[in-house]
């Protein structure tokens, strides 16, 4: 009978095909067959070490197997956590999540034994999300682990982490944390729905993965969906403030959900300072970043208009000396900040910071110097580029990219008609997008909710007896 049930797990774990797959055969107390199986790279060798000890020398429980399987694993396995299934199923994906499967002659149950250990980097805070002041810690590609950095900072009751496993053949693990006394219930729902009906045979890379087939996806829409950190603080935050997260197993970062444009403007570091300096760098952020949607695109609308320019402001828009016209060098520019970036990318850490030099300096003023870029273009498109680091989304900072081009474009055809085009399309398309949820991407100005409208544009004062710490309410009214 064992024979037989081992080697039916056998070929499903392909054995031994597989080399990292181990299968141990032993005598738990001395006389009872029974045979273990693991997953090398997962299987912590001290706990699997001591667990097979504990088997051998098992002799007074091993009169327990049979009729009482819990009672076994109880008195016989030195781990906290452990069960006893009857769906192989079910048991094969535990193993190959990293757990432990122990097979005993005379049980028909499957005994699940969790000594499962993660390879994983250290809890460093994130490259692209960093602070002067706070914590220094980011999340990690495991799950527990970044279950538990949420933990370290929430210790509600009220904290809930559901899991979904998604994918046929990737069987990902997705954990939905909220805090169910402040959380919306119908948003929470909603998206443990769309997350249980996904039919995927895999997520080959992970959130990215996940958003492509959990959200109607619009091609045209270069908006981001899906706000992400890599921060533990920004997410317990958010969960604070009555939001929802989604981990996703594999990927060092959290999606906050639902997401609207406005939630883009915070950063972690408007709460490590006092209230007025907060504000200050909340307002320097956000008109930083505004202007860099719309400051080429206007510097060209001049230089085609000179006429629209004081006499005394003239020197705005003197494009200086080139052969090229304005427009192909403004879309060049922004073509090229692209490439070196994604040379960057690829440069080892050593040679980060002549890259930096050569690109900046040398290409610079040899393009200058040549005639195909004017100083103009240079000043202007290296402001843009710069503020595009004001804010960590790397993908709201290519959507404000994409629009910014096209203004450009509607400029060169329509003139002042293409850039109040330009910007009448990058509102609509704002206005249409949309993120995993029931709230509207402009919420809280659509629909409008003027306290939480407020605290997203303000830094306000954490005042005691507070509920809700930071800034962004939630309005459970506001559907």
């Amino acid at each position: 009978m064992l024979d037989r049930r081992l080697l039916v797990v056998d070929n499903a774990l392909n054995v031994p095909l597989s080399f990292d797959v181990v299968k141990k055969k032993i005598l738990i107390g001395g006389h009872r067959p029974a045979c273990l199986y693991y997953i090398n790279p997962f299987g912590n060798a001290e706990i699997m070490t001591r667990i097979v000890s504990f088997l051998l020398t098992a002799k007074d429980s091993a009169d327990w197997i049979g009729s009482d399987t819990k009672r076994f694993l109880e008195s016989a396995i030195p781990l906290a956590e452990f069960s006893a299934l009857t769906d192989l199923d079910k048991a094969l994906h535990l193993v190959l999540s990293g757990a432990a499967l122990l097979i005993i002659d005379g049980v028909d149950e499957y005994c699940i034994l969790d000594a499962r250990r993660y390879l994983q980097r250290s809890v460093n805070e994130p490259q692209k999300d960093k602070v002067l002041r706070g914590s220094h810690d980011g999340f990690v590609e495991a799950l527990l682990p970044n279950i538990g950095l949420i933990r370290r900072r929430i210790r509600d009751r009220d904290l809930i982490f559901e899991k979904i496993t998604v994918g046929s053949r990737s069987g990902t693990d997705i954990a939905i944390c909220y805090i169910r006394s402040l959380a919306d219930k119908r948003e929470v729902d909603h998206i443990r729905s769309k997350l249980m009906c996904l039919q995927v045979e895999a997520l080959p890379m992970g959130q990215e993965s996940l958003i492509e087939v959990l959200v109607d996806q619009r091609w045209y829409n270069p908006f981001p969906k899906v706000r992400y950190t890599e921060r533990p603080d920004s997410a317990a935050a958010t969960v604070l403030e009555g939001g929802v997260i989604v981990l996703c197993d594999n990927n060092p970062s959290a999606m906050i959900l639902p997401t609207s444009i406005f939630d883009f403007l915070q950063d972690t570091d408007d709460f490590s300072f006092p209230p007025a300096v907060g504000g200050y760098l909340k307002i320097v952020r956000s008109s930083v970043y505004l202007l860099s949607l719309f400051i080429t695109p206007l510097w060209y609308l001049l230089v085609r208009n000179p006429s629209y320019v004081p006499t005394s402001f003239a020197f705005f828009v003197e494009s200086g000396q080139s052969t090229v016209p304005i427009l192909l060098q403004l879309l060049l520019v922004e073509l090229g900040v692209d490439g070196l970036k994604l040379a960057s990318l690829n440069t080892p850490e050593a040679l980060s910071s002549s890259l930096g030099i050569i690109g900046g300096l040398i290409l610079g003023e040899m393009a200058i110097e040549v005639g195909w870029l004017s100083p103009q273009v240079i000043f202007y498109m290296a402001f843009a580029a710069i503020a595009n680091f004001t804010q960590p989304s790397y993908e709201l900072g290519y959507a404000f990219k994409f629009m910014r081009m096209v203004t450009l474009i509607l400029i060169s055809m329509f003139d002042g008609l293409g850039f109040l085009l330009g910007i009448a399309i990058t509102f609509i398309l704002i206005s249409t997008n949309k993120s995993p949820g029931l709230r509207s991407y402009l919420y809280p100005l659509i629909p409008f909710n003027r306290i939480a409208l407020k605290r997203l544009l303000l830094r306000s004062r954490l005042k005691q007896g507070q509920k809700q710490p930071v800034s962004r309410a939630h309005d459970k009214t506001q559907h």
